[in-house]
């Protein structure tokens, strides 16, 4: 029985293996147009901003929402919604105390603005898969125009791993933050030391469509 036991977890080690080195394609079907939902185990919202002239801060929002509306042969008729939990705000090694002061109401003051929103308006195509949304950024209470350079990764219509269509997009731009009444630590004449006022948007981000028909 023991032999028999090691000979059938071999056979299993064996197939598995073999499945890893020769993955199955995806279907050959066009990626279709329809509503797709944030993969949220493959998004990515990640923001920089400048920190005393010696270092570009790095953090990033971990509950990120988005709706898309796409169609890869008229992408100037397809649309997203994005909305993100300022509480979720997370950074790499962070002091007791420091996320709580930038989720308050010296920065970001989640309490009173619980949600931050980005609506497009228009979707310009590019060459090469880039194109450029226009929207409107909702952050701070505040509703400003917003926009981002992006490029369409590729699809597919379904997967034997996976039967919805998949499509992948990255993103970013710029806001300055003072735009939306956030201005603690903003460098002044009299204090050139401080929290740069520009902020950088990074976007990775993988959405779920229809299934494969």
């Amino acid at each position: 029985m023991r032999l028999l036991s090691t000979v059938a977890v071999l056979a299993i080690t064996t197939v598995a293996a073999a499945a890893a080195d020769n993955p199955p394609a995806p279907s050959s079907a066009p990626v279709p147009k329809g509503a797709y939902a944030t993969d949220k185990a493959h998004t990515s919202l990640l923001f920089r901003v400048n920190h005393l002239g010696f270092s570009e801060f790095t953090g990033r929002f971990t509950s990120v929402i988005a709706k898309l509306s796409f169609d890869p042969r008229a992408l100037a008729t397809s649309s997203v919604t994005v909305e993100i939990d300022p509480k979720s705000i997370a950074t790499d090694n962070a002091p007791d105390g420091f996320l709580a002061m930038l989720a308050g109401d010296k920065f970001l003051d989640a309490a009173k603005y619980p949600r931050m929103t980005f609506a497009s308006t228009s979707v310009e195509p590019g060459a090469n898969g880039n194109f450029r949304i226009r929207g409107t950024l909702t952050l701070h209470g505040v509703t400003k125009p917003m926009m981002l350079e992006a490029h369409y990764n590729g699809g597919y219509a379904g997967h034997p791993y996976d039967p919805h269509a998949r499509v992948g997009f990255s993103a970013h731009g710029t806001l300055k933050r003072s735009d939306f009444g956030i201005t603690t630590g903003i460098p002044s004449a009299a204090m050139p030391w401080g929290v740069g006022d520009e902020v950088e948007v990074r976007l990775e981000t993988e959405f779920s469509g229809p299934a494969l028909k």
